[in-house]
């Protein structure tokens, strides 16, 4: 009896284990494709030296959400051709290290606000580079994601057709 008492042991526990990574495994593959719902273009991060257009996807909620970098980090962009600079927050400002270069008051979608203006070394998406990029630190902003503004996508050519954003070099073909 002790033997089959084992056995069955062995069993039930092989059974939990296979639960235990079955659901685990579930859990990690709908995590991931949440987040490619949310941010389709998280791999132009890793792109380097663009040979062609760049081709960004809207999300589920209709927006053009990227993963770049600034001054060499990675940053998950919003891109809003309705924003003049590349707005980060004051935490995003912190982290990235950078300099504040006098206020100015700003006009966004919740009001007016007095925010400060810096200078970014590089800001980067899909393998294009641009340096010396105005931004805006704006207490209106939180957490991680900054807004790419015309600062840096109005260096480049930009066309909207449905579900997707092309960037080509200004002037380019």
């Amino acid at each position: 009896m002790s033997e089959e008492r084992a056995t069955r042991r062995a069993g039930l526990g092989m059974m939990l284990l296979f639960w235990v990574l079955f659901l685990g495994g579930g859990a990690w593959w709908f995590h991931g494709y949440l987040e490619a719902q949310r941010n389709p273009n998280a791999h132009l991060a890793s792109v380097t030296g663009a040979q062609g257009p760049v081709v960004l996807e809207r999300n589920r909620s209709g927006h053009f959400v990227a993963t770049g970098r600034i001054n060499g980090q990675p940053v998950e962009f919003l891109l809003d051709t309705g924003a003049t600079y590349v707005a980060v927050s004051a935490e995003l400002a912190e982290r990235l290290g950078l300099e504040r270069a006098g206020s100015a008051w700003f006009n966004t979608a919740n009001g007016r606000v007095k925010g400060a203006l810096t200078t970014l070394d590089e800001v980067s998406l899909g393998g294009y580079e641009a340096r010396d990029v105005r931004g805006s630190i704006s207490p209106g902003l939180t957490g991680e994601a900054a807004l790419l503004g015309m600062s840096f996508l109005g260096r480049f050519d930009i066309e909207i057709r449905g579900e997707q954003m092309m960037l080509r070099p200004a002037g380019g073909a």
